[in-house]
């Protein structure tokens, strides 16, 4: 399907523009004609004007223009107005052009969720929805409201997932070069010292090996850089098939210590986003099919999914989720008790503040603990290295001493 653009003039005389998407310019025109117009142009969108540019607009980006939306319309300006004036103060570029052009959708007649839609990879399915049914309540500015705080907690959340995992991998980076220094420079430089102690100079077993070790290392670097990149490469590959993500998804959860905290990530992303979802008037059935869709593991998306086919069947929401084994004991029966008061919004928002915290105290341990295992790791590969080229020296001087 493409879009096309298209001007026309109804039999009153009244100029009329906007934007079809068809599988042709003739079907364009037809569906123009049947619905009395006379075509003035008909022409077919770039390519580059369909594209949505999705990772140049980061969350806090959105986060911004969720919350000056949501403040310029209660105020009462009109929603092209809006979107006209948040366009053009942006700094983001790539952000900029799509608000443009979402004003110009909603312009031609369409309504502002579906010009939204337009561009699935800035707006997901959640935001388009919450507006949606903001658009249909009368409450745009509410639901702006409502989402501009979703957004600040997922980014808040997002932000404490990120930096528990820079210590260790800023760790690893700096252990791996370390390695790579000492194998190519260091280690060479003691093997010609040894040499020049002669030929029956017997070295021992781990200064042997390392030596051996920094050769190999030397002579087949492009193996090691290759052997990394294929782990890689044939780790994200596996990561996209739907077997893979599974597998990956599911090992991820029963990690010792890293498990327990996405477990709790995870049930405080489920609940914030399903309470938003029906505090803004959305239906259970598509609210849990976007929670299944914006949850972030394929064990728990299908948990969800199953869940919500029983619901559709008649079942309350906690049974279901009970058997699903994705959720802990504790959280569902207060989703049950949510049920059955009628202030299941509520009490999902309550266990999202719950394990919001308790992601927040997870992750400092988790650093904390992370923190000295990561530097005895480091401790014990570059120090079982120097200790390993050093055993000749140390060798030597108790052979002088025993004489």
């Amino acid at each position: 399907m493409a879009r096309f653009q298209w001007e026309g003039t109804t039999r009153s005389g009244e100029r009329k523009r906007g934007v079809m998407e068809a599988e042709s310019r003739e079907i364009v025109e037809s569906r123009l004609k049947s619905d009395g117009l006379t075509i003035g142009r008909v022409s077919r969108e770039s390519q580059l004007a369909q594209i949505t540019i999705g990772s140049g607009v980061s969350a806090k980006d959105l986060q911004i223009f969720t919350r000056q939306l949501a403040t310029m319309i209660d105020a009462g300006l009109p929603l092209v107005q809006c979107l006209d004036i948040l366009a053009a103060q942006t700094p983001n570029k790539v952000f900029a052009r799509i608000l443009f052009q979402v004003k110009s959708s909603v312009e031609q007649g369409a309504t502002f969720s579906d010009s939204l839609k337009r561009h699935p990879k800035v707006f997901d399915d959640l935001y388009v929805n919450l507006v949606a049914a903001g658009e249909v309540g009368g409450i745009l500015d509410t639901i702006l409201s409502r989402l501009a705080v979703y957004i600040e907690k997922a980014v808040k959340l997002r932000q404490q997932v990120k930096s528990a995992m820079v210590y260790p991998i800023g760790i690893l980076v700096v252990a791996i070069a370390v390695i790579a220094v000492m194998l190519v420079k260091v280690i060479p430089t003691f093997e010609g010292m040894y040499g020049q102690m002669g030929p029956t100079a017997k070295l021992p077993a781990p200064t042997v090996f390392v030596i051996n070790l920094s050769h190999g290392f030397i002579a087949r670097w492009y193996l090691y850089a290759g052997a990394l990149a294929a782990i890689v490469v044939g780790g994200a590959a596996l990561r996209r098939s739907d077997t893979g993500r599974e597998l990956f998804d599911r090992a991820l959860l029963r990690l010792p210590v890293v498990g327990g905290v996405l477990r709790k990530i995870v049930v405080a992303r489920f609940t914030r986003t399903l309470g938003t979802l029906l505090a803004s008037g959305v239906p259970i059935l598509d609210a849990l099919d976007i929670c299944s869709r914006t949850a972030g593991n394929r064990v728990v998306e299908d948990g969800i999914r199953k869940s919500r086919d029983k619901i559709s069947e008649g079942h309350d929401m906690a049974t279901p989720l009970a058997e699903s084994r994705v959720f802990p004991s504790m959280v569902v029966q207060m989703i049950g008790v949510g049920e059955q008061t009628g202030a299941m919004d509520q009490m999902l928002q309550k266990i999202a503040d719950f394990y919001e915290e308790e992601v927040d105290a997870a992750v400092t341990a988790m650093t904390s603990l992370i923190e000295p295992v990561m530097m005895a790791f480091l401790g014990v590969v570059v120090g079982g290295l120097i200790i390993a080229m050093y055993l000749p020296i140390f060798k030597l001087a108790s052979n002088m001493q025993g004489t």
